[in-house]
């Protein structure tokens, strides 16, 4: 379901997001694990308000457009999306970590794995399941429109 409500991000902005997401994960699990608390804050604020109310994004997206590097625009409903799993995943991950329990890298490792996708080859597989979720499941509303 496309999300026209909220602005649309520029699609660099969210590879570069990614990519500092893969950056914190990385060093995470080469034994700074103490950073994961900081993305789950960013993947609540960014999936669960909008893009453009987090701190983080409203910096790369006026640096970014300010030397032309942006992207172009992208509805931000499957990108929050990936936030909310980017939250979940984060705050397990920092959970575990924090209760002493070693499986705390299951979940950084998956977030690894995903946002290496999204800011070297620009697949979002969160984005992808949402796209699929809502093919085969629209909502109700939009089954009596027209």
């Amino acid at each position: 379901m496309l999300r026209f409500d909220i602005p649309p991000v520029n699609a660099n902005v969210v590879r570069l997001e990614a990519f500092i997401t893969t950056a914190f994960c990385t060093v995470a699990l080469l034994g700074l694990p103490y950073l994961l608390p900081v993305l789950a804050v960013m993947g609540l604020i960014r999936g669960f308000l909008g893009h453009y109310r987090c701190p983080s994004h409203r910096l790369w997206a006026a640096l970014m457009t300010r030397m032309g590097i942006a992207g172009k625009k992208e509805n931000a409903g499957a990108k929050m999306f990936a936030n909310k799993i980017l939250f979940i995943a984060a705050s397990v991950a920092s959970v575990l970590y924090f209760m002493g329990i070693s499986l705390w890298v299951v979940p950084t490792i998956a977030l690894l794995i995903f946002s290496s996708l999204e800011w070297a080859f620009s697949f979002c597989a969160a984005c992808w399941a949402y796209g699929f979720w809502y093919k085969k499941f629209p909502p109700k509303d939009t089954l009596n429109a027209g």
